[in-house]
């Protein structure tokens, strides 16, 4: 995320509506005279202000879903026999600039809006802004591109809390593309920070969350990869930029490459595999007096599962897809829970691992999430006067049709807490060690990445003083 808060003065901000949804209700609950209805639908209007900034940002979906469903039914019997289109998309290269878009999100303005963000406890929930953040790739995302193409979003590449949020107050989201070499696929990078005032830019302390979505095209007809504009790289900062979305692209190719899949366990992994399964073998043993850790859980025991059909109110801009910063709400929110019943003590959020969006998700589908805590390692730092733990959860979802008949992966994703217990998962199955082992090599991923610990840093405070969850 080098170089957003800096860039911001260079660049010509795009106009944010000045109504957003809020003023769409507002209007048509005016023209009704069925109040009660609307009463009964939890419909509320904030009084607009004086010093009211432009808010939030275009509606996801551009079409009513039974006008959608309607015109797709007409379409599919006009194009029998007719051939399929090919997109043209405009492949005249783009500068950083022209992709880059910022949007206000006023909770401190209007507490109805806010009263949609908070959770049981008065905490900003961070699902609900993972599913801002892929609103807003795929709007800067088009932008870049135009709307000869369909967009999806393909992964999401380490989404990372940078500063705890202490307050509850505006906040701005903003970003642009980073990295386009003239393929299918583009990376998004965007941040959300303490709205700054008029005219300013945001400090570095004040960005609340950082990360980056990879955003790959399609032909609408054919559904096949196409190639868009590249990326024209003027200045020095943004080759820093480019460059950084150059060493996440690779990074992502070596992670696959570290699969258990493609990898097996290496010595030391052996070893610490054996060295566990023994110590569970002397535990069982009556004749050894050793007994098992009072704060070891076995990992079979954490799973939590959800299951959910697919409606249309979170489908994307094309209409028959769920829109993927759904899901990452959806699988956040089940990681969350898993890891407070694993833990039994509250949570703190500190990065999202790069993750894949295998399949989509069509609408209509019944959507299946399986969350465990896969890997548990104590927090180790001087000044610590109660322990804490690092708990990976994984969360894997699937999708099936409504009458059952097809399967299908439609992604992995691996979030990390931080919680103030001092407890351990124990994988008993020769599965359950490789997903322990496949965490463990992300846990090591990510300290490579930030060897000051900044996240953990982050994450303490949060424990006490955070209003997100």
């Amino acid at each position: 995320m080098l170089g957003l808060t800096t860039r911001r003065s260079n660049m010509v901000r795009s106009k944010c509506l000045t109504s957003g949804s809020c003023h769409v209700l507002r209007t048509k609950a005016a023209e009704r005279s069925s109040q009660p209805y609307l009463m009964y639908k939890n419909f509320h209007s904030t009084e607009p202000t004086a010093d009211s900034r432009p808010t939030w940002m275009p509606m996801r979906v551009k079409t009513p879903w039974i006008e959608a469903l309607t015109k797709s039914r007409e379409d599919a019997n006009l194009s029998k026999g007719v051939p399929e289109s090919v997109a043209e998309p405009d492949l005249t290269p783009k500068k950083m600039s022209d992709s880059y878009y910022s949007a206000i999100l006023p909770l401190a303005q209007d507490k109805w809006l806010l009263d949609t963000y908070l959770n049981a406890t008065g905490h900003i929930r961070l699902g609900s802004l993972l599913m801002d953040l892929d609103a807003l790739a795929g709007i800067i995302g088009y932008k870049h591109t135009g709307d000869s193409v369909t967009n999806v979003t393909a992964a999401a590449d380490r989404i990372t809390i940078e500063h705890p949020l202490m307050e509850i107050c505006d906040l701005e989201l903003s970003g642009h593309v980073t990295y386009a070499t003239g393929r299918s696929s583009i990376e998004v990078s965007l941040q959300v920070a303490k709205a700054p005032p008029p005219g300013q830019q945001a400090k570095p302390e004040d960005v609340l969350i950082t990360c980056a979505f990879t955003m790959v095209s399609l032909d609408p007809a054919t559904k096949k990869p196409v190639n868009v504009a590249p990326l024209l790289v003027e200045t020095e900062e943004e080759r820093l930029l480019f460059k950084k979305g150059e060493e996440n692209y690779q990074a992502k190719k070596a992670l696959r490459k570290r699969s258990l899949l493609q990898k097996a366990p290496d010595d030391e992994e052996s070893n610490l595999i054996h060295s566990m399964w023994t110590k569970e073998m002397s535990y069982l043993n009556p004749e050894n007096p050793a007994k098992r850790p009072s704060n070891m859980i076995f990992m079979g025991d954490t799973v939590l599962k959800s299951a959910m059909i697919m409606q249309p109110q979170y489908r994307n801009r094309h209409s028959f897809m769920i829109f993927g910063g759904f899901l990452l709400k959806q699988t956040f929110e089940l990681a969350f829970c898993c890891a407070a019943s694993f833990s039994h003590a509250r949570p703190n959020f500190i990065s999202l691992d790069p993750s894949t969006f295998e399949n989509p998700v069509p609408v209509g589908s019944v959507l299946y999430l399986r969350a465990t805590v896969a890997y548990s390692e104590p927090l180790e730092r001087e000044g610590l006067g109660s322990k804490y733990t690092k708990v990976q959860v994984r969360v894997d979802s699937k999708v099936r049709d409504v009458e059952h008949g097809s399967k299908r992966s439609t992604g992995q994703f691996n979030y990390t807490f931080l919680v103030e217990k001092d407890i351990q998962v124990m994988p008993k199955s020769y599965g359950e060690f490789m997903l322990w082992t496949d965490s463990r090599r992300r846990s090591q991923n990510a300290a490579a990445i930030t060897p000051d610990g900044s996240g953990e840093l982050n994450a303490l405070r949060g424990l006490k003083d955070s209003v997100t969850e």
